[in-house]
């Protein structure tokens, strides 16, 4: 009996329980703010940045708005979408939760419903399809006459750069990269260069993350882009396609540097001797400074 005589649970056996929930749920909310306010004061300014771009790192080309509007546009897309559908999931199941043993009433077609479930996504596909064809067509666009040629060989397990200039009266310049010392791929900034990829062997995927643009490099095949890199500094690059046993170390770095830096680099590689062209055929599957790949005769 309580206190005041009815049936029911005893006040002073109840009084200590409930009198610690109202603590226990203030504990956990100050324990959310305090995680939440460490979560956010650690982020540090470069990586709110990153946030804002959703993971892609910074731009270094002018593909890098066209890329970047059409990945933040896509999530967007995708996010509107799953709200919606997680909203009408969770509306459904409370407005039509069972309440009694009896059945629903059974309907078999509701015509608006399924006109509405048939020309939505094809409404959805058709923006996406849209802006897909309206941004590729401004990252893949060629000009007529790029400032600078570059042939890219991809081959197992390294890169040649072919610069296809005239330096100190010889007809080109190249410079390729070893397992040991990967190569460097040198670019003045802005300026347009148009990249020609080849490859002596198997598919490999000429990818440098920075510049928002990846080409897979095939066999047979000379696959073109072009861009203008917009930033100096030193930038990662990979191959992005797996080719074999040490593709996890055909990596590469690209150097883009003032007109200025890249003549005199173009002209020491002349001093070297290191003029024409190499298109990496007959050695393609030798990994300098380690030998024939296992197996091999």
């Amino acid at each position: 009996m309580g206190s005041n005589g009815t049936p029911g649970v005893d006040e002073r056996a109840a009084g200590p329980a409930s009198a610690t929930r109202p603590g226990k749920r203030r504990l956990l909310v100050g324990s959310v703010v305090v995680l939440g306010t460490l979560l956010l004061t650690g982020c540090s300014t470069a990586n709110k940045e990153q946030w804002k771009r959703l993971g892609l790192p910074v731009g270094a080309s002018d593909r890098t708005e066209a890329v970047l509007s059409l990945w933040i546009g896509a999530w967007i897309a995708a996010l509107i979408v799953g709200v919606l559908v997680w909203a009408l999931i969770l509306w459904v199941v409370v407005r039509y939760r069972k309440r009694d043993e009896d059945a629903p009433r059974q309907v078999r077609y509701n015509l608006p419903l399924e006109v509405l479930y048939t020309l939505a996504p094809f409404a959805i596909i058709g923006v996406l399809f849209y802006y897909t064809v309206e941004h590729g067509n401004q990252i893949t666009a060629m000009s007529n006459s790029p400032q600078n040629t570059v042939n890219v060989v991809g081959q197992q397990w390294q890169w040649t750069f072919n610069y296809k200039a005239t330096v100190d009266g010889q007809e080109g310049v190249w410079e390729t990269g070893t397992l040991d010392k990967p190569a460097q791929l040198w670019l003045p900034v802005n300026e347009t260069v148009q990249f020609d990829l080849t490859s002596p062997d198997v598919i490999h995927s000429f990818w440098v993350p920075a510049f928002y643009f990846k080409l897979d490099v095939i066999p047979g095949r000379t696959n073109k882009f072009e861009l203008t890199p917009t930033k100096t500094g030193i930038f990662a690059g990979k191959c992005a396609e797996l080719c074999g046993l040490y593709h996890s170390r055909m990596v590469f770095s690209v150097r883009v540097v003032t007109r200025s830096e890249y003549d005199a680099h173009l002209r020491e590689l002349a001093a070297k001797g290191q003029t024409g062209a190499a298109t990496g055929g007959q050695d393609a599957t030798t990994i300098p400074g380690h030998g024939p790949e296992e197996g091999e005769k």
